[in-house]
């Protein structure tokens, strides 16, 4: 059996290699910061932003709700005050769809 590494769970992630995962500047991340109560970042000493996993699971459902499904900045708040359950929920089984996608595309092209 090949080996096969572990996905690496960090306890936190600098705003760079957030702006990576969602390949978006960093004043956007900021903005959203600001925008959506939801989203608390620890800060360093030097005031650098530290995004613990539910933050990046937070924002996945941010970007979700206004790139995807096309809701405005206002209704997305509102949405995720209401639903907050609900969008969690679903955000976990679009993760593991796009893993599962992810997954079988590698067995594709080892075929």
């Amino acid at each position: 059996m090949p080996y096969k590494e572990r996905d690496i769970n960090k306890l936190y992630y600098t705003m760079g290699e957030v702006t990576e995962m969602f390949d978006v500047n960093a004043s956007q991340i900021r903005f959203y910061e600001k925008e959506f109560d939801i989203l608390q970042p620890k800060k360093n000493k030097k005031g650098n932003r530290l995004f613990s996993p539910e933050d990046i699971e937070n924002l996945k459902a941010i970007f979700h709700l206004v790139k995807d499904k096309g809701f405005t900045l206002q209704g997305a708040k509102e949405h995720l005050k209401a639903n907050k359950n609900d969008v969690k929920e679903n955000q976990k089984i679009i993760s593991s769809l796009e893993k599962l996608k992810q997954f079988l595309l590698e067995v594709k092209e080892q075929l």
